[in-house]
C-alpha cells in the first residue's frame, strides 16, 4: 500500500492510504459477515481510509440511513480498531423522514443540524473524534457563514478533525474557505467528487441543480485543485458502478458522445499492454494523475476488493499516460 497526507494543520492532518474503501452498502445490501470480511482484508492490505455517510443507505427499506455507520461501529469494537484507521463520514443529505430523500427533504447544513448529526455519527461509529467530516451536499437555505462556523466549532472543540465538502459548486467551496480564512477558522481541505477516466457530458442537469451536476469533477474543479496543492481530492464512483466491464451496467446517456469510444479504446489498449484489468488501469490513472486523487472504491466481495488493491502496484509509463490523457 502507498500513502499520502491530507490536510495541513499539524493537529488534524492525517496520512491515509491512496485507495479508500467505500462502506455505503455495508449493513444493508452487503450483509454483516461479508462486510466484515471486506473490511478485514482492506486493513490487512494496509488500507487506512474508510468512507461512509450518515444517510447510507436511506433508500434501503425506506429508512433515514445510519446502517453503514452502525456496522462500522460494530466492526471497530469487535476488532479493537483505533485511530490508526481514518473513517470519513458526511452530513447534510440525511432525509428528515423515512420514505423521503436528499433531493426533496434533506437535513441541511444549519449549525444545529451539523452539531446534532455529527454527534449521532460519533455515537454510531464509536469515535470520540470524527477524523474527517464532509458537508455532503449544498444547503442554499442556510447562510454560508452559519455553516462555516458550525463546522469550525466542532473542530475547535476537538470532536472533528478535518473538514471536507462533497457535491458543491467550486465557487461555493471557495467562498466558504474564504469566510473561514477571514475569521481565522478551519475550513474545507478535502473535496469528494465523482471522478473517473471517462468524461461525461457537462451540459446535462443534475439532481440538485438545473445548471448541471455540481458533484462531477470537471475542468474548473481540476484547475482549482491544481492551483492549491493543500486541497486533497477524493474520487467517488471511479469505476462507474461496473460500467467499464459489465454489459448489464450501461454507462448512461451522459457518456453518449464521440470521446467515449476513443477513451475506452485507449484504456483497453493499455490494459492489454500491462496485463492489468481495465478497472485497475482506471484506478492507477487516478492515483498517479498530474492532479492526483484518492479513488474511493466499493466492494461487495473480497475478490472485488483484491482487484482494486492490486491497482496500487500498477505503475503506468509516461507514454501510457500520455496516450490515455490524449484520447478522446
Amino acid at each position: 500500500m502507498e500513502y499520502r497526507m491530507i490536510g495541513t494543520a499539524p493537529a488534524t492532518r492525517r496520512e491515509v492510504s491512496v485507495l479508500s474503501l467505500g462502506a455505503m452498502l455495508f449493513g444493508t445490501y452487503t450483509d454483516e459477515r461479508t462486510s466484515f470480511a471486506i473490511l478485514d482484508r482492506y486493513v490487512e492490505a494496509g488500507g487506512t481510509f474508510i468512507d461512509t455517510s450518515d444517510n447510507y443507505a436511506f433508500w434501503y427499506d425506506d429508512s433515514q440511513g445510519g446502517a453503514s455507520e452502525e456496522l462500522l461501529g460494530r466492526w471497530r469494537r469487535s476488532r479493537g480498531v483505533g485511530d490508526e484507521i481514518v473513517i470519513a463520514t458526511k452530513l447534510g443529505a440525511r432525509p428528515l423522514a423515512p420514505g423521503t430523500g436528499f433531493v426533496d427533504n434533506p437535513e441541511g447544513l444549519s449549525a444545529k443540524v451539523i452539531r446534532e448529526s455529527a454527534e449521532r455519527s460519533r455515537e454510531r461509529l464509536g469515535l470520540d473524534r470524527l477524523p474527517l467530516l464532509y458537508a455532503h451536499i449544498e444547503d442554499p437555505t442556510v447562510p454560508l457563514q452559519e455553516t462555516v462556523e458550525g463546522f469550525a466549532a466542532l473542530v475547535e472543540e476537538g470532536t472533528v478533525g478535518l473538514l471536507g465538502a462533497s457535491n458543491h459548486w467550486s465557487w461555493r467551496v471557495e467562498r466558504a474557505r474564504n469566510l473561514a480564512a477571514a475569521a481565522g477558522l478551519p475550513g474545507y481541505e478535502v473535496l469528494q467528487y465523482r471522478h473517473s477516466y471517462l468524461r461525461p457530458r457537462g451540459d446535462r442537469p443534475g439532481m440538485l441543480s438545473v445548471d448541471g451536476d455540481q458533484g462531477l469533477v470537471g475542468a474548473e474543479l481540476l484547475s482549482y485543485v491544481r492551483d492549491d496543492p493543500s486541497l486533497a481530492l477524493v474520487a467517488y464512483s471511479p469505476l462507474l458502478g461496473g460500467g467499464y466491464t459489465r454489459t448489464d451496467k450501461p454507462l448512461g446517456a451522459g457518456y453518449d458522445h464521440p470521446g467515449t469510444p476513443a477513451r475506452l479504446a485507449a484504456l483497453r489498449e493499455v490494459a492489454a499492454e500491462t496485463g492489468a484489468t481495465v478497472n485497475q488501469v482506471v484506478l492507477s490513472w487516478l492515483i498517479g494523475a498530474d492532479v492526483p486523487s484518492v479513488p474511493l472504491v466499493g466492494a461487495s466481495s473480497v475478490a472485488q476488493l483484491d482487484e482494486s488493491l492490486a491497482a496500487v502496484e500498477l505503475k503506468l509509463t509516461p507514454d501510457q499516460r500520455t496516450r490515455l490523457d490524449a484520447a478522446g
